[in-house]
């Protein structure tokens, strides 16, 4: 018998693994970074020629310029940073207690008949006031103003995570569930083996428009009740009639929210590795 001799496959060098890598992340950014760059730039031509040919209604806007001008003095304040921390911190503590709170009380509504008959009631009568209703009751109510924007921030993002979260575990398939007893689950097995993980693509939506709603609860709450923040400085900015600031504090709230929804959706996608096999 003759043997046939296999040559070894020849050792990859870690340095072009690195090249390999590098450019895969080059390509995967570039497809995602610039079609942005051009729908931003493509904004900013329209703001600049709207304001040129004087179109009806938009006279009174600063130009681009101005507002650059103007954020770049805000940026040199440390007043500016100090209502970014205001707002983060406030953001932060209110939406984080809404989803501590929210999550176990709608995997609960929705995997148990009896607390959702006992509670969702209630719950649906207090799901259509809108947050910011609840102001004058929060700063009667709650002895500092910062609670109150606590309370407020909680709110908005309470009721969107356990209507989620509620509905998620509501629609797991029947069958998966009589699978598993039929395999001798028990019910902290079903619960925690699949209604948690069959119910997370709903918790991250819910957290994904919870932290936006946060956001527009904690502007609103800041102009009325607040001391510091974005939405308190752009208030001011608007009493002092200053355009281009009032500007400025509108685009730092939109990125302000655009770096939290981003981080939430991290956060749902290391939950959920599977997703990006698909």
């Amino acid at each position: 018998m003759s043997q046939t001799s296999v040559s070894a496959a020849p050792p990859i060098h870690p340095a072009a693994v690195a090249v390999k890598t590098r450019g895969a992340l080059y390509q995967l950014t570039e497809r995602k970074a610039l079609p942005g760059a051009i729908s931003i730039i493509g904004f900013l031509i329209a703001w600049q020629l709207s304001i040129t040919w004087e179109l009806p209604y938009l006279s009174n806007i600063p130009y681009p310029k101005d507002v650059w001008d103007s954020l770049y003095e805000s940026v040199l304040k440390s007043s500016y940073w100090n209502d970014w921390k205001m707002s983060l911190i406030r953001v932060f503590v209110g939406f984080t207690v809404g989803q501590v709170v929210g999550i176990p009380l709608g995997l609960a509504m929705g995997a148990s008949k009896t607390i959702k008959a006992l509670c969702f009631p209630v719950f649906e009568m207090l799901r259509p006031i809108p947050p910011i209703a609840w102001i004058p009751l929060s700063i009667l109510f709650w002895p500092t103003e910062e609670l109150s924007i606590y309370f407020l921030t909680f709110i908005g993002a309470f009721f969107v995570i356990v209507l989620n979260v509620m509905q998620g575990v509501s629609s797991i398939d029947l069958s998966v569930k009589r699978a598993a007893i039929s395999l001798g689950a028990s019910r902290k097995d079903i619960f925690f083996k699949i209604m948690i993980p069959g119910s997370l693509p709903s918790i991250v939506t819910g957290m994904t428009v919870g932290i936006g709603v946060t956001w527009n609860v904690l502007i609103a709450a800041e102009m009325i009740a607040g001391h510091g923040g974005l939405g308190r400085g752009t208030w001011e900015a608007y009493t002092n009639g200053n355009l281009p600031l009032i500007l400025v504090g509108m685009v730092s709230i939109g990125f302000a929210g655009y770096i939290t929804s981003s981080l939430v959706r991290v956060i749902g996608e290391k939950a959920m590795p599977w997703r990006r096999k698909f």
